[in-house]
């Protein structure tokens, strides 16, 4: 399987045939000022060390290059590996984890105790070693959603990509919750029966979307939507490194709390439950919804984590790099004796 971390950088690659098409033109341009000088084979006889064939070159690699970064910033990745080992008797389960800045404060009203976003992981992993015989798949959010695990039978690996899971891998901040929802919903299969559920984990603070509507929709296409709430009603400061915490901009210390309130309404319009993540039977509360969820047979799929393939393309985008360095215009002094690119030219190729 191949993904991308950050697949928004992609649209970038519209800038490829955008350069190719500057080129073009100004190849045109220069074609149409040269004949303004007189008769081709004259103005060829003027430059005799002109290569017709060394500006196509050089643009080619340009554009390679540039495809080459843009995939690099996007960072892909694969090795995702899946196979089927069989059948077993399961649901299906989405774990939506939040991983906006404010999962970053403490999870207490104390600002050095364990952060949101560990306090998450740890519950998760609890609930995923009691989903023996379920399907889990794993959704990030912020200002938008990503799928960072597809839906698999492997705890494992579930628990592996759990956690690599950090506030900085969702480049656009803020907390969509509702988007994470509808990402979520294209997770699960076609299956009919089997009882599907989504879990969103978050500190409730939702600033993008309508959250509830997007539960509503789940719970009408036979979705349940369960919340776990991270974090102090009391509040807690966004750490901005160093020891520092963030402030606004007249220079108050910015507090996030947990918003228990919104959390409540999107359970509920989800059909689902409601828990607070540093209660002791929040796991037991979750695992005992879940099982009422009705089973049917699920393949027994597992998946390998993605291993970052950037540094590929950096290597290929440095030996472009290096080419395009030696087909500059003036000639390399360490190959002023040779000329590759010096091919006789046809009058109708100036």
């Amino acid at each position: 399987m191949f993904s991308f971390a950050n697949p928004e950088f992609l649209y970038l690659l519209l800038l490829v045939p955008v350069v190719g098409g500057l080129y073009f033109i100004e190849r045109k341009t220069r074609q149409r000022r040269l004949n303004a000088f007189g008769k081709q084979e004259q103005v060829f006889n003027l430059m005799p060390d002109v290569s017709t064939r060394k500006p196509l070159v050089r643009i080619i690699l340009m554009l390679l290059l540039l495809t080459c970064a843009i995939v690099m910033l996007a960072r892909p990745r694969a090795g995702a590996a899946k196979s089927s080992t069989g059948n077993v008797k399961g649901i299906e389960v989405v774990i939506a984890m939040d991983v906006s800045n404010s999962m970053d404060a403490s999870s207490t009203s104390d600002p050095q105790g364990m952060s949101r976003l560990n306090r998450a992981k740890m519950v998760m992993e609890k609930l995923i070693e009691k989903l023996r015989n379920d399907k889990v798949a794993l959704v990030v959010f912020a200002g938008r959603s990503y799928m960072q695990m597809p839906m698999t039978i492997d705890g494992q690996s579930a628990k592996m990509f759990l956690d690599g899971i950090k506030t900085s891998m969702v480049p656009m901040q803020g907390t969509a919750i509702g988007s994470a929802i509808d990402l979520s919903m294209t997770t699960f299969t076609r299956d009919t029966k089997s009882g599907k559920s989504i879990i969103i984990i978050t500190d409730g603070e939702n600033f993008e979307d309508d959250a509830t509507d997007a539960a509503k929709r789940a719970r009408s296409n036979d979705i349940q939507v369960n919340v776990i709430g991270i974090g102090s009603p009391d509040g807690a400061p966004i750490p901005a490194g160093n020891g520092q915490f963030m402030v606004d901009e007249e220079g108050n210390q910015v507090l996030t709390k947990l918003n228990e309130e919104a959390a409540q309404e999107i359970a509920k319009a989800g059909k689902g439950v409601y828990v607070k993540g540093d209660a002791t039977d929040a796991v037991e509360v979750l695992d005992e919804t879940l099982k009422k969820q009705g089973t049917s047979n699920l393949s027994q799929d597992s998946f390998t984590k993605n291993d970052e393939q950037f540094p590929v393309f950096a290597w290929i985008a440095l030996l472009l790099l290096i080419a395009y360095v030696m087909l500059l215009n003036n000639k390399n002094p360490w190959l002023a004796k040779h000329d590759f690119f010096k091919l006789k030219v046809k009058k109708d190729e100036l």
